[in-house]
């Protein structure tokens, strides 16, 4: 049993964070000082809310195996979390190595630090109790069918539901008493975005009926904060925005409160990043024009998407003098919006100079007919070859 911190007319706050991601790298760009300037702001969000429990719920590292300056964030954040003597969970994602991250769990609990094992077939379990009543925490890592199949060899376990379900089952849980469940797994009907890993064919699909027993099911995985029919099964999604998918969320803290089984409320407080991933998009002109971005963060993470008929040389070197952080850039125009297989045996080239040829090539290449311009430097480019090779 571990006491709560506060004494309040309700058994339990939770502030529910995951997929932290604390070493990522978006577009070659290293996400470490965003991610330190967010992680900050989620531990004032702590200080204002004073929550009974932080659940961390997987993908705590991008890698398996982080880097230094990951490992150092990511220890200077539990630590000032633990000297808040805020009771935190954390499970291993997909992303995260089991064993490394449950290193040291034993010494990190004595700062009321609680990491899940390395699963063995069973699930850690911890009750937090004050004077209005008791709540369960279930620690289950991200595990695959072939994990739990080792410990449940007598068991039918083709699924990832099967294997859920068998966890689950496994747990015997007191429906009378308020059972929370930390988890990282892909929930059937979850909505992904791009810097998701995707199993093909949703094999890792899990169907949220196995979970129906929890009063709240703290889920990570997916990086879109959503529901799952309900809103006792929840994904709080990233403190960062991780893909260019993501561009029109909002990211937030999930706060739950719950007072007894019928009696559970929600709250989203905004995360705001340091840096924002937006997409611009209009001509090298346009988007040049001090009226474009005048009144606009220019150190955001950047898409952009020129609209001229020709590419600009050096564009996106051009345009990081205003725009420093551009991660991609791309054309919308006549040549890129139509893509053609070009047949050359569909050219008609008896009885044309090579000028006439090479323009008739642009022209299905590019959508469009050259201009004079185009048309002079291409003829100058020819006569100085053919006077090379004379």
């Amino acid at each position: 049993f571990i006491n709560f911190n506060e004494k309040r007319g309700f058994i339990l706050k939770i502030i529910h964070l995951a997929d932290l991601h604390i070493g990522k790298r978006v577009n070659e760009f290293s996400m470490i000082d965003d991610q330190k300037y967010i992680l900050n702001q989620i531990l004032e969000i702590i200080d204002k809310e004073k929550p009974d429990a932080v659940i961390i719920a997987g993908d705590v590292y991008d890698k398996q195996v982080p880097s230094i300056e990951a490992v150092e964030l990511l220890d200077s954040f539990i630590s000032d979390i633990s000297k808040r003597k805020t009771t935190t969970f954390i499970i291993s994602g997909n992303h995260d190595s089991a064993e490394r991250l449950a290193f040291g769990s034993s010494l990190m609990a004595m700062g009321k630090i609680y990491i899940s094992p390395v699963y063995n077939g069973k699930i850690s379990k911890y009750t937090l109790k004050n004077d209005f009543g008791s709540a369960n925490f279930y620690l289950l890592p991200f595990v695959k069918p072939s994990h739990v199949k080792r410990f449940f060899p007598d068991k039918k376990i083709e699924s990832y539901t099967d294997a859920i379900k068998v966890v689950v089952d496994n747990l015997k849980l007191d429906t009378s008493e308020i059972n929370i469940l930390i988890a990282h797994q892909f929930v059937t009907g979850a909505s992904r975005t791009e810097s998701e890993e995707i199993s093909v064919g949703g094999l890792d699909n899990v169907d949220a009926s196995v979970f129906e027993d929890f009063d709240y099911v703290a889920l990570g995985h997916i990086h879109r904060p959503q529901k799952i029919g309900t809103e006792r099964i929840r994904y709080c999604g990233t403190p960062l925005k991780y893909s260019f998918s993501e561009v029109n969320d909002t990211k937030s803290v999930s706060i739950i409160e719950i007072n007894s089984k019928e009696d559970f409320n929600l709250r989203m407080i905004p995360l705001i990043p340091k840096r924002d991933m937006r997409k611009i998009r209009g001509t090298y002109e346009e988007l040049t024009t001090k009226n474009s971005y005048e009144n606009t963060n220019t150190d955001d993470y950047i898409h952009v998407t020129l609209t001229d008929e020709f590419n600009v040389a050096d564009a996106i070197q051009k345009l990081r003098v205003i725009y420093k952080n551009i991660m991609k850039l791309e054309y919308d125009n006549m040549r890129t919006r139509e893509s053609r297989k070009i047949n050359l045996d569909d050219m008609v080239i008896e009885n044309k100079n090579p000028l006439e040829i090479f323009s008739e090539f642009y022209k299905l290449q590019n959508n469009q007919e050259m201009d004079d311009e185009q048309k002079e430097i291409i003829k100058k480019i020819m006569e100085e070859v053919w006077e090379e090779n004379k």
